[in-house]
């Protein structure tokens, strides 16, 4: 929600403050200033002017004396009881006069007393509405911009993106090149009676470029772009966010052919019910939102894009067909797209000749295109640290895994013992992976503590792209996870809190085959729990009886423990080998999957 103000007083309350002030000048400064040029004396220096023959002219009021001498100058004094003071004055040659000090002429004081106030309340008055209009944003005050529209509206492309600038989204991409077309040249299509659709919805996790290649589709079209967040329909006071819904609208019609793009529309497009003490106002935009897509009057040019991550929460009256008719995954990269990716950040960068993309690509298997963009800057940054006026191909593995794991902690000593620990956890993952068939091969090693709390880690690294996992595969898989402990348990004969994380991806990895994936005996193929959010993280919630519940527990504990022992037999007849590759990593601290390998077959 935009942020809530202090209430504005009333405009009456500023007309009281400028007549007061207006009334306080006059009562008080035009008095001073008709009076700043007659001096106050006493009655003895009256008295020896007087004899002095230096008064010029004299006036006796009521209650003093005003006089001046021969040189202009005024002067007034109390009035006292002396007889003698009128005889004297005629001795003096002073001149009786009615109205010394001469008034000031009514054009001037009209101007001191009215014009100047007003004036120097309307200089004021712009300073502040200045300072309101600069907090609220530009052209008005903010009392004039509730119910507009806050979109940022971009001229001709925002900052030049193009669809060469966007990779790794070969499918979306090709979705929204129709789009442009349509722009480029609309009559092709009315020739046929086609028409684009009113609404493309791009789905996909947080950080898969759904902003970039709506300004992407804006740079191509060569048309006005408007960007908007959801959120920022929201407002305190029922009804204004309608009111942006139809300005914002009306701006586009104006514009036409233009795009709107709709950031995080989740904010406003959640699934009405009939939930008492709801947002009326989250209501409201919607149901105009939906008007606007969906009236008599069409929208001919204005094509809506919207993002979000969380398409099931969407109301089902705005993704229905004539309202946002297509659908763009912007999903995870694969391999080649990693590697597209990579290559396009690379770009702002100076990089060595040395650098395979490839090979970094396959290191950071499941990484969005924000991460990708970040393990560039990251490697960038370390050639830096380290001197180096382009970045090389240990800049970016090292990049990698300070994305994955954080940086290494140089302050952070482990004992002796600690350090023999965790050499034999890391190396039982390493062992069991290699000595099973479908794993993936290690590609790093290392004992070294990370800011992630890793006290190490064992880098496996796919050769290509995995879609599908057989039920071997994950059950390697949890073996893996569960090596680590096992290694712990035949080295040293007890076990450490090392293992937590391990033993959360395994139970993950072992209820996700029994309820969602069909792997039980028992169950077949029956699906006992649901996942929301998938584009989230993905949460999961069971949907079966309590008892049903009860032997899914049993049989995921099960699982792990025959996996545990499968890890632990394999461990226990590798047992030599296992002690030579902890004692090698102890020394090295970070050793590589070739050198790995070199001792496992020697």
């Amino acid at each position: 929600m935009n942020e809530v103000k202090t209430p504005k007083k009333p405009m009456m309350f500023y007309y009281g403050i400028f007549l007061a002030v207006i009334i306080l000048f006059n009562a008080i400064v035009m008095p001073l200033l008709n009076n700043m040029r007659v001096k106050e004396v006493d009655y003895g220096t009256f008295i020896r002017m007087t004899t002095e023959l230096n008064i010029d002219e004299v006036e006796i009021q009521d209650n003093q004396i005003v006089f001046s001498d021969k040189n202009g100058n005024y002067y007034k004094t109390g009035l006292m009881d002396d007889p003698a003071l009128t005889q004297r004055l005629y001795t003096a040659g002073a001149k009786f006069s009615t109205e010394i000090v001469q008034e000031m002429s009514p054009i001037l004081s009209i101007l001191l007393s009215w014009i100047l106030p007003m004036a120097l309340m309307v200089g004021l008055g712009q300073l502040v509405m200045k300072k309101f209009t600069d907090k609220a944003g530009g052209g008005n005050s903010m009392m004039f911009n509730m119910g507009k529209s806050n979109a940022k509206i971009y001229v001709k492309s925002s900052s030049g993106i193009k669809f060469s600038d966007v990779a790794g989204e070969d499918e979306a991409k090709e979705n929204l090149t129709e789009v442009v077309d349509y722009l480029h040249n609309p009559d092709k299509y009315k020739a046929i009676g086609a028409s684009m659709p009113k609404g493309i919805l791009l789905v996909g996790p947080p950080g898969t470029g759904k902003t970039m290649l709506a300004k992407a589709v804006a740079g191509e079209a060569n048309v006005p772009f408007f960007s908007i967040s959801g959120s920022e329909f929201v407002e305190m006071f029922v009804g204004m966010g309608a009111s942006k819904v139809r300005d914002l609208f009306k701006q586009a019609k104006e514009k036409a052919p233009c795009i709107v793009f709709i950031d995080e529309i989740d904010a406003i497009g959640k699934k009405r019910d009939n939930h008492i003490g709801g947002n009326d106002e989250r209501e409201q935009t919607l149901n105009q939102l939906l008007t606007e897509m969906d009236g008599f009057e069409g929208n001919t040019g204005v094509i809506i894009l919207a993002a979000t991550n969380r398409p099931e929460s969407l109301d089902p009256a705005l993704t229905r067909p004539g309202r946002f008719d297509r659908r763009v995954p912007v999903e995870l990269p694969d391999l080649k797209g990693r590697e597209e990716i990579l290559k396009v950040h690379a770009r702002k960068i100076c990089v060595g000749p040395n650098v395979d993309f490839s090979a970094v690509a396959r290191m950071a298997s499941g990484a969005s295109g924000a991460e990708l963009a970040n393990i560039v800057n990251e490697a960038a940054l370390r050639a830096v640290r380290r001197g180096s006026r382009a970045a090389m191909q240990a800049d970016f593995e090292e990049s990698i895994e300070v994305v994955i794991a954080g940086y290494q902690k140089k302050n952070s000593l482990l004992t002796d013992k600690e350090k023999m620990i965790v050499a034999y956890h890391e190396i039982g993952h390493a062992l069991v992976a290699a000595m099973q068939t479908n794993s993936a091969p290690v590609q790093k090693i290392t004992i070294v503590p990370r800011t992630s709390g890793a006290l190490g880690y064992t880098m496996q690294v796919d050769e290509g792209n995995h879609y599908l996992m057989s039920k071997e595969e994950i059950e390697n898989k949890i073996a893996t996870y569960t090596g680590g402990r096992a290694a712990e348990q035949l080295a040293v004969g007890s076990v450490s809190t090392g293992a937590a994380n391990d033993i959360e991806q395994a139970t993950r990895l072992a209820r996700a085959m029994i309820t969602r994936y069909g792997m039980s005996d028992e169950f077949g193929m029956v699906a006992l729990e649901t996942v929301t959010n998938q584009y989230l993280g993905g949460d999961a919630s069971l949907a079966c009886s309590a008892e049903t519940q009860t032997e899914i527990d049993r049989q995921v504990v099960a699982l792990i423990k025959k996996q545990y022992d499968k890890a632990m037999t394999i461990l226990t007849e590798n047992k030599q080998k296992l002690d030579r590759l902890a004692q090698y990593l102890y020394e090295k601290e970070t050793i590589t999957g070739e050198e790995f390998m070199n001792i496992l077959n020697s």
